[in-house]
């Protein structure tokens, strides 16, 4: 009786569940009896398994973006041929874009000053630093790739390198400000990863270990990009010394606490001996090479040496396929990856941990987002009337300032005027004066000039005079 009543209550309940269903439910109901009668008849195709299909395509339609940085000094001639080879592989080259630049404001230590003109400035320890990026757009096989190389020229060369990497954080820490931005926005449909998802830091072969910058580098970067330390010129020591420089770095490594890349354990029995394969010959020791060389009728890029030549692509030479197979065939989504949930979520936390969610610093007001709404805006608007009249006080002062240098200026100006209105007058006053010694010279000689000539005129008459009368007096006689 009771399992009769269950049934009717069963089948009561279908019945009221499915008078209950309107007409937008019609394909739901029609997709869960699908998929229920494919899960009776497991030989039958359903199609979810064309879902990596769909992942594959999308992806290869958006394409995909890598940025790798190169960080040495500029006698690391490697670094450049080390990047012709990794580019070297069998793509077609689309397009390159321009050189460009990063407008990366240089590190400005506050303690270090100096005079320029009557004003003391900070010393730009680092502006020697540049950091320049290269894009290029490549294509293989139908997938497409942004491959983003940026370079850090003057890193190293001065002679004192105090904050050298100042430039190269502030680059990585901006381009995580702008992906953090692109993913705040309302419209996030074009987010370009620009991120520094890896940087292959060059170690001078000098066989004697790291050096203080090397470790302050990489200590500094550690946390903010996947390091890669690797060994410029590895032709210049013997395969003994390379092994014993190479324990004795990942040694200091060790005990300076520096996070270089970990690679991933994974489950597949290959890739995990490949991984410790890799694991020991970090760090990895490079050789680089413009020039191509003739060696037992092949072609191979190396360097000519007199007891033999040192090969690029060579394993037994030097690790630049390890390196090369590692970047760009092995784990680029990984590094990728770690750029993504590691790095770049410890900066996103840093940066929402220390600003609220009405861009107020919590440093500054702590136990903010306790209060009411109403007192939250009382309070922030106490603050921006502060900030106004903070705003006002210096507009003030600075209009003040610039009408005392204005009246300044024109007194100055006043005063030059008067004194060339003073010296003109001066001027002319000697010139009158001039003249009206001249006027009187001259009047005196037109005086004397004019007596003379009355009494020349008199002479003139007295002596014609007695001329008629001496001829009145011949004529008598």
């Amino acid at each position: 009786m009771s399992s009769q009543l269950l049934g009717c209550g069963v089948e009561l309940g279908a019945t009221v569940h499915t008078a209950a269903l309107s007409v937008d439910h019609t394909w739901f109901v029609f997709l869960f009896w699908h998929f229920r009668s494919a899960q009776r008849n497991l030989e039958g195709y359903v199609g979810f398994a064309n879902l990596p299909n769909q992942v594959y395509r999308k992806s290869v339609k958006r394409g995909f973006e890598f940025t790798l940085m190169v960080v040495a000094k500029q006698q690391h001639s490697a670094k450049f041929t080390l990047l012709t080879r990794l580019k070297n592989i069998k793509i077609t080259l689309l397009k390159t874009h321009f050189r460009s630049i990063a407008h990366i404001k240089p590190y400005v230590n506050p303690t270090s000053t100096m005079y320029v003109g009557n004003k003391l400035s900070p010393v730009q320890n680092s502006l020697h630093v540049k950091v320049e990026q290269s894009k290029v757009l490549i294509k293989e096989g139908g997938v497409q790739l942004t491959l983003t190389i940026v370079d850090t020229p003057g890193f190293g060369d001065a002679v004192d390198n105090s904050n050298c990497w100042q430039p190269v954080i502030n680059y990585i820490d901006s381009k995580c400000e702008d992906f953090l931005n692109a993913e705040s926005r309302v419209n996030r449909r074009s987010m370009p990863d620009n991120r520094v998802h890896c940087c292959l830091y060059f170690i001078a072969p000098s066989g004697h270990g790291l050096k203080p910058l090397d470790i302050e580098f990489m200590k500094r970067l550690h946390d903010k990009v996947n390091v890669i330390p690797l060994i410029a010129k590895a032709d210049t020591l013997t395969p003994e010394e390379c092994q014993l420089f190479k324990k004795q770095i990942m040694k200091e490594i060790q005990e300076h606490k520096i996070k270089i890349y970990e690679f991933p354990d994974t489950e597949d029995d290959e890739d995990n001996k490949l991984i410790r394969k890799i694991k020991e010959k970090m760090p990895l020791a490079v050789v680089g090479s413009n020039v191509v060389i003739e060696v037992n009728g092949k072609k191979v890029r190396g360097r000519q040496y007199p007891w033999g030549v040192a090969e690029v692509e060579n394993g037994e030479h030097c690790d630049f396929t390890v390196l090369r197979n590692m970047l760009i065939r092995t784990h680029m989504q990984d590094l990728k990856d770690v750029t993504n949930n590691v790095h770049y979520e410890n900066y996103r936390s840093k940066k929402l941990a220390a600003v609220t969610c009405n861009g107020v610093d919590t440093t500054k007001t702590k136990g903010q987002l306790t209060k009411s709404p109403l007192a939250q805006m009382e309070e922030e608007r106490r603050e921006h009337v502060m900030k106004m009249k903070k705003m006002e006080a210096e507009m003030e002062q600075v209009f003040e300032m610039k009408v005392k240098e204005k009246k300044q200026k024109l007194k100055d100006s006043e005063a030059e005027l008067e004194r060339r209105h003073e010296q003109m007058k001066r001027n002319l006053e000697a010139q009158y004066k001039e003249l009206e010694e001249k006027r009187r010279v001259y009047e005196d000689e037109k005086a004397n000039w004019e007596a003379q000539q009355r009494i020349l005129e008199q002479q003139k008459l007295d002596a014609s005079k007695t001329m008629e009368k001496n001829k009145k007096k011949g004529k008598i006689f």
